[in-house]
């Protein structure tokens, strides 16, 4: 899609985009559909993770895709999403309240302070 919303965002994909990935049909049973349908959910440097349209969870292997269509994208931009912002920060002060905690609790707590 050369024309319209998506030309201002900065990257491709994101995080609950609705995909149709095309895998290669060498690497499949016969009779398995070669598309792959649904949410995308996370991506490694191997495998892109997808939920789909039965509510399956897929992992999908770089190595045998062949196309990835763009459907829909259904999260806002990321600094526009206020809802990922506020879960990031919150996830940010509860991790730094458990390393804080581990730090107390943990042998050489004591030792560890600033005389």
């Amino acid at each position: 899609m050369f024309h319209g919303p998506l030309m201002d965002r900065k990257s491709g994909l994101r995080k609950d985009d609705l995909i149709e990935v095309l895998l290669d049909i060498r690497m499949l049973p016969e009779d398995r559909e070669p598309w792959v349908r649904g949410m995308l959910i996370g991506t490694t440097r191997n495998a892109i993770e997808i939920l789909d349209q039965r509510g399956d969870f897929r992992s999908v292997a770089r190595d045998v895709i062949v196309e990835v269509r763009l459907i829909t994208h259904l999260r806002r931009t990321y600094i526009e999403d206020r809802e990922l912002l506020k879960f990031e920060k919150d996830d940010m002060r509860r991790r730094s309240e458990m390393h804080e905690k581990a730090e107390k609790t943990g042998e050489g707590y004591e030792s560890s302070l600033w005389g």
